[in-house]
């Protein structure tokens, strides 16, 4: 009897104990919340009392929650154990399962006995609001990196683009200018990585730091002497309003998540949805991706290699110069410019982008994960906490590196990244 590729694909391939590590570690936690929680919890499931359909309160106790949910990752993790042993993989719905049992368990631990609720579909809405720069930038990695160029100036695009939009929308009066400027400021910076990437063969993970630093210290500069003396060019005042789609918004829970927010964020959902179709069911993504996978290869059959990765960087630039602009004028409450207000977000982007492997959709995943743990960590101070304001504001970054850490596993980026062409 012959044995198949599959099954000696199974039987040669490592084994791998990182989930179950993982999971061990989420049932320790999670243990910790279950020995400390005491008193009950209220979970509150609407988002103002204005809805048209209200959910009641959840009240439960919290020592309760925190055992339940202690369960459930240690079943999670016996169950990624024998998958581990059996050299099969144990998938993403019990990664999502186990992290959701830990925040639940950690903010049952927190808001026990406290005067407080757990605003749950609050915290889901911010967490959207929040991904939007991320989400933005994790799609800018992924167009770029498809086409061989690797952006590590995500976070100076982002900054730029934040810079952009308010003093632009200051000077005219108009938000819509701002958010027009915010792109083509994302672009620019976008030209300069292009220019020394793709014409002189530079590094790009070089140019990209250097870019980086350019744009904080450009930025820092204007903000310390233009917009010193001159504040009306950093308005608060410019920033986009909500709009409530109707029917869809009154949707419990989800409604006022998904359908209660700026044009911005609506934006983004269309850019998700063509970004993934183009980019493999288009022979725009054909050629971008043969760029990136083999660019002699392309180049073969008649494809620009330098015209396409160019354009393709510009393009990179400009959705993560949108992305910036949810800093300023992009959000519901505007906010002014401030020095290195993009606080690293580039640079989870681009974690995002890794651990979504460089798909638009696994990015857009990864990224709504990381704003999550940015909003909780934004929610925890109102609940019953005594931890230190800088710990709590580690919580997203913490997140960052053990959910690349743990999840990547055995990830391959486009072959021909960071690859200079050089025509044969």
């Amino acid at each position: 009897m012959g044995v198949t590729l599959s099954e000696h694909s199974d039987v040669t391939a490592k084994m791998s104990w990182k989930m179950p590590i993982t999971y061990l570690v989420a049932t320790l936690i999670s243990l910790f919340f279950a020995l400390r929680a005491e008193g009950e919890a209220v979970f509150r499931w609407n988002l103002n009392r204005k809805d048209r359909f209200q959910l009641p309160d959840w009240t439960v106790d919290s020592n309760m929650l925190c055992w339940v949910a202690t369960a459930i990752c240690a079943l999670i993790f016996v169950y990624s154990l024998v998958r581990a042993l059996s050299r099969k993989k144990s998938g993403v719905i019990p990664a999502v399962v186990a992290g959701l049992a830990v925040v639940f368990a950690l903010l049952a631990w927190q808001g026990g006995g406290s005067a407080g609720f757990i605003t749950v579909t609050a915290t889901l809405a911010s967490a959207l609001a929040l991904s939007t720069p991320l989400i933005f930038g994790s799609l800018s990695g992924v167009v770029a990196e498809r086409v061989g160029i690797v952006n590590i100036s995500i976070e100076g695009q982002l900054l730029t683009g934040a810079f952009a939009g308010v003093v632009v929308a200051s000077a005219s009066g108009s938000v819509w200018a701002g958010l027009i400027a915010a792109p083509i400021a994302g672009a620019l910076m976008g030209a300069l990585l292009a220019l020394f990437a793709v014409q002189y063969n530079v590094d790009q993970i070089i140019v990209g730091v250097v870019l980086n630093v350019f744009a904080l210290g450009l930025t820092t500069f204007f903000f310390s002497s233009v917009l010193s003396d001159k504040p009306e060019l950093n308005s608060s005042s410019m920033n986009l309003q909500n709009i409530k789609i109707p029917l869809l918004a009154d949707i419990p829970i989800i409604g006022p998540v998904f359908f209660n927010q700026t044009v911005l964020t609506y934006f983004m959902y269309l850019v998700i949805i063509v970004l993934t179709i183009f980019l493999f069911r288009s022979r725009w993504g054909l050629r971008m991706r043969a760029c990136g996978e083999h660019p002699h290869a392309a180049a073969s059959v008649g494809i620009n290699v330098r015209r396409t990765r160019v354009l393709n960087t510009l393009l990179s630039g400009a959705l993560a110069g949108l992305g910036g602009a949810y800093f300023t004028i992009g959000a519901s409450i505007g906010h002014s410019f401030n020095n290195n207000m993009s606080a690293g977000n580039g640079y989870i982007a681009l974690a995002a982008m890794i651990l979504g492997k460089w798909h638009p959709l696994g990015a857009v995943g990864a990224a709504l994960m990381f704003s999550f743990a940015n909003s909780v960590a934004i929610l925890l101070p109102s609940l019953n906490l005594n931890a230190p304001s800088n710990l709590i504001n580690m919580i997203p970054y913490v997140v960052t590196v053990f959910a690349v850490a743990g999840f990547v596993g055995r990830s391959r980026p486009p072959a021909s990244e960071n690859t200079p062409y050089v025509k044969a």
